[in-house]
């Protein structure tokens, strides 16, 4: 039984209200004063109060801002006679639940409740009703998808319902969780069937990482238009729809669309393609100088700003442009000091800090409790986003009227299953993806790339192939195989193949 404090001095001429109530099993406690409904609070445990602002003794003001410095999460409506917009405002400023207007009917309260105590469980109901009713049309939706964009339209499904039912506390995580390893199962088989025909017949495939300056930026720099490009490393498709309210105070979206990160989903290969505008191959006979090899202990992306002058160059685009790469706060407030002296039509920002998060989530014991499952990692995303200079950041470039294209590298996956692969040495560390000689498994799952050139891949060494996890796979070597299959396990990784890490997100966004 739900508890309501009534405070009104005149609490004899509400019996009707009590009755109605009393009879939708409510237990309500009148008090005739302020002070009395101080006092009922402190000594029950109270859902919710009714107060009348018109009161002898304590006002209802005073008694508001005393109910919330003891009990600050209590919802309390205020009832009034006044409409005056001094008494509204000093209420709302108290953090009141509601404010209702005298003469009040038993419906208007009954919605008030129903809006303040009973709306959690309202909301969740009716998510899963509507999920449950959704269920079959996905699970068909993910039956029938034969191309890119139908996939990008599941991602963008489930993504949806995967907020929604986080919001709303649902118990239907758990099923949404088996629909998507299933929507990542038939996604893993569509890659592993047309990716290398995506390079034999480039007419048939989707945009790429090397098409987002082309298709983007270009057409907006050709119009006069001045844009800043930001990329944030390891933002995936669901992030970005966590933080678009943030971002909907000052932008306004003019196109959103999904591309496919290249294989492998990796800052060495997908960053640098979209930098260069063309594939890691193509890059290394080309550009040998900015290429990093797997083995080498360099930083794999120190030479995205010359390879943003190579893309430049080869369109015959002589646009100046600015580049900055976000690491830590600091550095951030700096770049925001100097955005009012840019005179370069297009500037490119990349943002590590979500890359930072995933591999400290993997690192850190702390960080594995704070970022434990799905929802605390948004939260996390969430959090930064709303915390950090970021946010300035964005509302700067949107006060000096620049065209925003929002993208990433590629995105993140929560892994849970190891499999075994048996390599050289000499083969690279990342989870998701190996290339070396002799690469030896026994999963079905691994997607496996013989001949890297066909695909744009350079190859260390002649006989190089790739291998790549799908799903939620990771790779471990048979030597420790269970120490670091534990330790690794719901760790977020990438490099490999999933909705999560393939289809991100491109968005261009305009000034409000």
């Amino acid at each position: 039984m739900n508890t309501i404090v009534w405070a009104d001095d005149e609490i004899d001429l509400l019996k009707p209200y009590i009755i109605y109530l009393s009879a939708k099993g409510y237990e309500i406690l009148p008090a005739m004063s302020g002070q009395d409904a101080i006092d009922l609070c402190n000594q029950r445990a109270v859902d919710i109060v009714f107060l009348d602002e018109n009161m002898p003794g304590l006002s209802g003001i005073e008694t508001l801002q005393m109910l919330k410095d003891a009990h600050p999460e209590l919802p309390v409506v205020m009832i009034t006679k006044s409409e005056e917009e001094q008494i509204m405002e000093q209420a709302i400023g108290q953090k009141i639940a509601d404010y209702l207007i005298k003469p009040v009917n038993p419906n208007q309260i009954l919605l008030c409740l129903k809006k303040h105590i009973h709306s959690k469980q309202i909301v969740e109901e009716h998510t899963n009703a509507t999920y449950r009713q959704e269920f079959s049309d996905i699970t068909y939706m993910i039956d029938t998808a034969r191309t890119f964009d139908e996939f990008a339209a599941i991602e963008r499904t489930l993504t949806r319902w995967e907020l929604e039912l986080q919001d709303a506390g649902s118990s239907m995580a758990e099923l949404l969780t088996m629909q998507r390893k299933q929507a990542n199962n038939a996604f893993a088989k569509f890659i592993k069937q047309n990716y290398e025909d995506w390079f034999e017949h480039p007419e048939n495939r989707p945009m790429i990482s090397t098409d987002v300056f082309r298709d983007a930026v270009f057409p907006l720099l050709d119009n006069g238009e001045k844009v800043f490009v930001v990329v944030v490393d390891n933002f995936r498709y669901s992030q970005w729809k966590t933080i678009q309210p943030l971002l909907a105070e000052f932008f306004t979206i003019k196109k959103e669309q999904q591309y496919s990160a290249i294989l492998p989903t990796a800052t060495q290969y997908a960053r640098n393609a979209i930098f260069a505008g063309m594939m890691p191959l193509q890059i290394q006979k080309m550009y040998p100088e900015y290429w990093v090899e797997e083995g080498d202990e360099e930083t794999k992306n120190k030479f995205e700003k010359e390879l943003v002058g190579t893309l430049l160059q080869r369109y015959r685009k002589h646009y100046d442009y600015t580049y900055f790469k976000i690491n830590e706060s600091d550095f951030c407030e700096k770049v925001i000091r100097q955005l009012k002296g840019l005179q370069a039509p297009l500037n490119i920002a990349v943002i590590n800090f979500i890359d930072m998060l995933s591999h400290s989530r993997t690192d850190s014991k702390m960080m594995r409790e704070l970022a434990h499952d799905e929802a605390a990692y948004h939260s996390l995303t969430l959090s930064w986003f709303k915390h950090s200079p970021t946010l300035e950041l964005f509302r700067q470039i949107a006060a000096l009227g620049y065209n925003l294209i929002l993208t990433t590298d590629h995105g993140t996956i929560r892994v849970s299953d190891p499999v075994q692969i048996v390599a050289d040495k000499n083969t690279n560390t990342n989870l998701r993806y190996k290339v070396g000689k002799s690469l030896a498994f026994q999963s079905r799952n691994i997607f496996e790339i013989q001949r890297p050139e066909k695909v744009g891949l350079p190859a260390p060494n002649l006989s190089s192939t790739y291998a790549f996890c799908t799903c939620n796979d990771f790779f471990g070597y048979p030597n420790n195989f269970n120490y670091y299959a534990q330790y690794y396990r719901d760790t977020f990784q990438h490099g490999g193949i999933s909705m999560e890490e393939m289809i991100v997100p491109l968005v261009h966004m305009i000034p409000k």
